[in-house]
């Protein structure tokens, strides 16, 4: 079910900046979504929206079957963990997860409990009547979830909430966030930058650049066919290549045809290609679908990065178990799986008519 949806949002600043255009999303509950893009994409303004923080220049928000575009934020079932945390430095950890408990009048021997379990829920028993000082940055950080968790919310919106932490730290809030998400069932919707951060924690993620919804989709479909050349570049390390859709299931590209897993273009349409690093073996020259020489090679400790110029001067870069010497010639081999046909400026929307329109046409045909 669809606990908060998005219908034809737009936001523009009274300084003519437009910071969202057109955004629609459908959020369902009791799952981890990221909204995911660079710095000015527009991420976090659709998380104050949906909070009642900014109201948007056109479009709805609908929470729960209800249109809540114009409804105060303290009444809606939405709580907030900002970057900063915002905690109170003058009261200690109990004040503050209570704080807004007591801003609702409930007596202490209900809010007593209610803050013992929430402080359970982030591991933080026994550290009630410490100072907001003495606690580091992921005690800080859990403190601030537990002060959201405690008035019950249906969704919970977390704003670039890892960023201030080192990366050790990051990586085991990443850990903590998506376990405390599934114990309690409720909506998480997580505003990052990061890449890594939204494919390890999320059901679904929604990518954004321009204010615009590049992609959304689960971290498999979003890395592994990604729908235009902004998402291949900016969602982990991509070859991207121009190619030509010879028709469907066959394409070209790096003076070759090859068979691939893609359809619903047109014929001779200039399309472009990606291949993950980590797609591409290194095998005997003879047994290669290209070849090419290395260039440079890194070890990484569990891989090694080597970059290979092939015979038409197109640089690859390869992950690979097996390193090589430098300037030995190696052939490259991929299946038609590992093979992504794009066209360069695609949205979701435009995507997703292509796809049904295919869909209609094969039906057709049958």
């Amino acid at each position: 079910m669809d606990i908060i949806q998005l219908k034809h949002i737009n936001k523009r600043y009274d300084d003519g900046f437009i910071a969202l255009k057109d955004i629609n999303l459908k959020i369902e509950s009791g799952k981890f979504y990221s909204l995911l893009g660079p710095s000015g994409s527009g991420k976090s303004t659709i998380l104050r929206i949906i909070a009642g923080f900014t109201q948007p220049t056109e479009g709805e928000v609908w929470f729960d079957g209800k249109n809540i575009t114009d409804l105060d934020p303290a009444k809606r079932q939405i709580n907030t963990v900002f970057q900063n945390y915002a905690l109170f430095p003058h009261l200690n950890v109990f004040e503050n997860v209570a704080f807004g408990l007591k801003i609702k009048k409930l007596p202490l021997s209900q809010i007593k409990p209610k803050v013992k379990d929430a402080l359970h829920m982030v591991r933080l028993d026994g550290y009630a009547n410490r100072e907001i000082s003495e606690l580091s940055g992921g005690q800080q950080q859990r403190v601030a979830i537990a002060r959201a968790i405690v008035n019950e919310p249906k969704v919970l919106l977390l704003d670039e909430s890892l960023s201030a932490l080192d990366k050790r730290l990051r990586k085991e809030m990443q850990f903590e966030l998506r376990a405390i998400q599934k114990k309690l069932g409720i909506t998480f919707i997580f505003v990052t930058h990061d890449q890594e951060e939204a494919l390890s924690m999320s059901d679904e993620i929604f990518v954004l650049n321009d204010g615009k919804i590049q992609q959304n989709g689960s971290p498999v479909d979003i890395y592994d066919e990604p729908i235009n050349d902004f998402v291949a570049r900016f969602i982990g390390e991509s070859n991207l290549l121009p190619g030509r859709m010879i028709q469907d299931y066959e394409v070209e590209f790096a003076n070759h045809h090859f068979q691939c897993a893609d359809a619903g273009m047109k014929a001779n349409e200039k399309v472009e290609v990606v291949i993950r690093p980590e797609d591409l073996d290194i095998v005997a020259p003879e047994k290669g679908k290209l070849v090419a020489t290395a260039q440079t090679q890194l070890f990484l400790g569990d891989h090694f990065e080597i970059k290979a110029i092939d015979t038409d001067e197109n640089e690859w870069l390869i992950h690979s178990t097996n390193g090589c010497q430098l300037n030995e010639r190696i052939g490259l081999y991929f299946d038609p799986e590992d093979i992504h046909v794009m066209r360069q400026h695609e949205s979701q929307a435009d995507f997703d008519a292509r796809l049904e329109s295919y869909e209609g046409e094969e039906s057709n045909d049958e």
